[in-house]
């Protein structure tokens, strides 16, 4: 039996009329789901019940079962979840003063293995579906109950662009206005650099942000750190990124996770800025490492976090620095779940 968020609205419409029903039911449907946050066919009281058990027959709600739940002093929540073959994934609530952002994963580990990043200790294993996607946050805004997630990061585990199908249309699901009705500004896809998706992603007509894991602006600094530049290299990247902002007009967020002593001195902060500054619409997240016992890395003094960021905006580079959420819960991608794993 197959989760009924799998489907967007015209699919839901169409099997409306395969079935001989009414095609108006698909917005009740939809609402019931969507804006209510109902979680069973018969709570839909404004349907016939030869409908819903049709429904009943063919579909379930949600399939996710949560395994645990930790949450930071900064009341910043972790959900570990069970899919239907036993995968563990994560989805993350990030509450600040006038918003609450869900951090949502794509896939089952991560192939791409970055040295900074729990999420590929355990290998890839395979792509979420879309409505595995769709009732993280579903899952999400139910929990928070009085509250509403606002914006939806795609920035949990795995590569969202190696899953681009499932991924977009989930993120037309989260958006459509019959759906969760979150504005496309509020959502954001992050990737490893992986050009193919990104010269996709330009062509797409949505208003949605890019953000690219960058971390270094030198080709053999960047590969130590993450083995997708041998595939695409800074020349490939750069040149996605640049004909991505011509066609959008869209500015992309380049994250840059500073890790001592490999890519926090001057010689890497003149790269970045030589590398980046003919783009013009971008800005550049610094982010400190978070510290993996796996992983053996650790973040810059505070200090040189600082001079780090002082010298790009000195010279021009529109720059932020994240604040670290959720760090006595171990709350970066993956870490989680590899705890449990290990346990």
């Amino acid at each position: 039996m197959s989760s009924i968020t799998e489907l967007n609205y015209g699919e839901l419409e169409h099997l409306l009329v395969n079935w001989q029903e009414r095609i108006f039911h698909a917005h009740q449907i939809f609402s019931w789901i969507y804006k209510r946050q109902v979680t069973d066919f018969d709570a839909m009281s404004d349907i016939a019940s030869s409908l819903r058990d049709k429904l009943k027959n063919e579909f379930n709600i949600f399939e996710l079962k949560l395994v645990k739940v930790a949450e930071s002093r900064d009341e910043t929540k972790k959900f570990l979840f069970s899919l239907k073959d036993g995968e563990l994934i994560e989805a993350v609530i990030i509450p600040a003063k006038n918003r609450v952002t869900a951090c949502i994963t794509t896939q089952v580990g991560c192939k791409y293995a970055c040295c900074f990043c729990a999420s590929g200790v355990g290998g890839f294993k395979r792509n979420l579906t879309t409505a595995e996607i769709i009732q993280e946050v579903l899952f999400l805004n139910n929990h928070l109950r009085s509250k509403k997630i606002t914006h939806v990061v795609f920035m949990g585990t795995g590569e969202p662009l190696d899953n681009y199908d499932a991924v977009l249309k989930a993120i037309r699901i989260i958006n459509s206005s019959e759906g969760l009705n979150i504005g496309a500004r509020r959502i954001t896809i992050s990737t490893s650099g992986v050009v193919p998706g990104i010269k996709k992603l330009s062509k797409e007509g949505m208003q949605f942000e890019l953000s690219v894991s960058l971390h270094s602006a030198i080709d053999k600094v960047r590969s130590r750190i993450m083995p997708v530049n041998k595939i695409f290299p800074l020349k490939d990247l750069i040149e996605a990124c640049s004909d991505y902002i011509k066609k959008t007009n869209r500015q992309i967020t380049f994250e840059y996770v500073l890790i001592r002593n490999l890519n926090d001195d001057l010689e890497s902060a003149k790269a970045l800025i030589k590398l980046l500054e003919p783009l013009k619409l971008v800005k550049v997240n610094l982010i400190p490492a978070n510290p993996v016992r796996e992983l053996r890395i650790e973040a810059p003094d505070k200090l040189e976090i600082i001079n780090f960021k002082i010298y790009l905006s000195k010279h021009g580079m529109h720059v932020t620095l994240r604040k670290s959420r959720g760090e006595d819960i171990e709350a970066a991608c993956g870490q989680l779940r590899l705890n449990h794993a290990n346990k």
